[in-house]
């Protein structure tokens, strides 16, 4: 333990530095957070769907509610139930095993309800694209009103995507 404690301290920090200032997190934030008020007169309710993806979208997904970023505060929360989202976050191809579950809860979302891919693989089936078990795009099986491109995109571009569809 003491060694690589000494490594580390050697050779210094070697992660990435953010690439966007927090003003513009509270920027969006607050810009995102009239307009929900104004569509939604409330918060908005958000369904992720994994459809098959290698989980690289969700973890940036899961990023946008650390403290850093905080969706909560501008009225955007995760619900458990399609029947209680607004919203449905699609990530990944839809591979054939999920094609039906995603139909199911797109249907059990409420009217009107909105439906962002995110990510390469959502929009277009990414690496995946040719693989047997892999239908295709989310689009290819549920009607798409945005998508938000990346592999995976940042959590950044999530929120901005959010914005831009909710616009």
């Amino acid at each position: 333990m003491w060694k690589l404690t000494q490594e580390i301290l050697k050779s210094g920090i070697k992660t990435e530095k953010i690439q966007i200032q927090e003003q513009s997190i509270e920027k969006i934030g607050k810009e995102l957070s009239s307009k929900i008020k104004k569509k939604f007169e409330r918060a908005l309710a958000i369904r992720m769907v994994d459809a098959g993806s290698c989980n690289g979208c969700e973890l940036e997904i899961q990023a946008i509610n650390n403290p850093y970023y905080n969706l909560e505060q501008f009225g955007l929360h995760f619900v458990a139930s399609p029947r209680h989202a607004d919203m449905l976050l699609v990530t990944g191809p839809v591979t054939k095993n999920m094609q039906e579950a995603l139909k199911k809860t797109y249907d059990a979302v409420p009217e009107p309800k909105l439906v962002i891919a995110v990510g390469d693989c959502a929009d277009c089936g990414g690496i995946f694209k040719d693989s047997s078990a892999v239908v295709g795009a989310v689009e290819k099986v549920i009607p798409v009103h945005y998508v938000i491109n990346g592999c995976p995109p940042t959590p950044f571009n999530i929120i901005s995507g959010i914005l831009h569809a909710i616009r």
